[in-house]
């Protein structure tokens, strides 16, 4: 266990962990949480011989068999996958023991309360993969709390860096729907020298062949994932550029514009402020630690170019000429009056902020970096969110620390006090 002023100690290929090499067959994945990605993995790791099970708040809203349909993008069913879990329950006494792989699909700032209610039932004379497919948020850091915490001396950590699939529910605990997945994905594996076995095991049942595309290759650190960005500066940007324009709130349902296809030059003047200050974060850690490459940690453009492998070079047009983002409209509520607004309790609120942006501003404030755009975004979300982030551009420390709720991820709150213990 570390002290306040040491980082948490890199797991070590010596470390004394039974490790599962599974030749007489797949592992069995616990998947935990009813989002998007859910519903594809579901299908997908079954059709490929994976025992699977689902812990979900609401195990009455599934079938017994779960549909994920691959379409092009013209609405064509190219293949089709079906998933049966043998377990479908909210207990995780019912659905964590046994499980080889437990797989988090819910929104990042769910994560922390997740595993804090899956550890207490995961094996310990074994290895188990602990992980999730969107790594934001330094997901190391969160598997080492509830290591300390419950003592666990057994579970391997991985991150995927981006959702590997262009993915919706079509038909919520029944049907699923992917447009294929990325062409590169990024995975983040602790211990180092277990990624073979977590591609072998699970990863590789996940994409390639079977969606299309989706090769994964292992990612420098976990650190590189948690800095390199994507919804954390895209959904603030864009939503701070909608109520700049429209005031956050529509008439009609139909004057509501498209959150990535009407991506207008306000919005993308207000990412790119905050991946350049992103990119001073970025710089001043890789100043900081010259003997790592960090060679995976990239900004917005050069992830998408990676991820994707496209030719964008302007911000603005790799949303407006996403055809599959275009169907996408923001997150809205409607009110008494008849009229909509946005969502301020959506995911693009709480998780971007409390477990995106603020991260980013701990290790500037850090690093001695100034991030003018960062500040103005968090301070807004507080304003309308009634929560105390950031006053006189200082991120409040000890506000955002408040562990009642887990509500926020930056590092101290997990006992990181220094920024080199933010490096794994």
């Amino acid at each position: 266990m570390h002290t306040d002023s040491e980082p948490p100690a890199e797991k070590s290929s010596a470390d004394p962990k039974p490790s599962h090499d599974l030749d007489s067959g797949k592992p069995t994945v616990a998947v935990v949480g009813g989002g998007a990605s859910a519903h594809v993995l579901l299908p997908l790791l079954a059709e490929s011989g994976h025992a699977v099970r689902l812990l979900t708040r609401r195990p009455r809203t599934w079938s017994p068999t779960i549909d994920l349909e691959l379409q092009s993008m013209d609405g064509e069913v190219i293949r089709s996958f079906a998933g049966s879990p043998e377990t479908i329950s909210d207990e995780p006494a019912e659905v964590i023991p046994g499980a080889d792989v437990v797989v988090l699909c819910m929104p990042v700032s769910k994560y922390r309360i997740a595993l804090h209610q899956v550890a207490p039932h995961l094996d310990r004379d074994r290895e188990v993969f602990v992980g999730t497919v969107y790594g934001q948020a330094g997901f190391n850091w969160m598997t080492g709390e509830i290591e300390r915490k419950f003592d666990l001396g057994s579970i391997s950590t991985f991150s995927v860096g981006l959702i590997p699939w262009i993915c919706r529910v079509l038909d919520y605990g029944r049907r699923g729907v992917t447009w294929g997945g990325k062409h590169v994905n990024l995975a983040a594996v602790s211990p180092r020298d277990r990624f073979a076995a977590l591609e072998r095991d699970f990863l590789g049942s996940i994409c390639g062949p079977e969606v299309g595309t989706g090769d994964f290759r292992q990612a420098d650190s976990f650190l590189s994932l948690t800095l390199s960005v994507n919804n954390q500066i895209i959904h603030p940007a864009r939503c701070s550029g909608l109520f700049q324009r429209y005031g956050g709130r529509w008439e009609t349902a139909e004057d509501i514009p498209y959150f990535y296809r009407d991506f207008d030059e306000l919005s993308a003047s207000v990412l790119a402020a905050i991946d350049d200050e992103y990119s001073e974060v970025r710089g001043a850690i890789r100043a900081r630690f010259p003997e790592r490459g960090f060679e995976h940690m990239l900004d917005y453009l050069a992830l998408e170019r990676f991820a994707h492998r496209s030719g964008n070079t302007d911000i603005r047009e790799s949303f407006t000429t996403s055809e599959s983002l275009a169907a996408i409209k923001p997150p809205t509520r409607q009110r008494a009056d008849g009229s909509w607004e946005i969502d301020t309790d959506h995911r693009f609120f709480t998780d971007d902020i409390a477990y995106g942006l603020c991260i980013a501003k701990w290790m500037a404030q850090e690093l001695g970096v100034e991030t003018p755009q960062i500040d103005a975004i968090v301070g807004w979300v507080g304003e309308l969110r009634g929560e105390r982030y950031i006053e006189g551009g200082r991120l409040l420390v000890e506000e955002a620390r408040m562990t009642e709720g887990l509500r926020s991820g930056i590092p101290p709150a997990y006992g990181i006090e220094t920024i080199d213990g933010i490096v794994e």
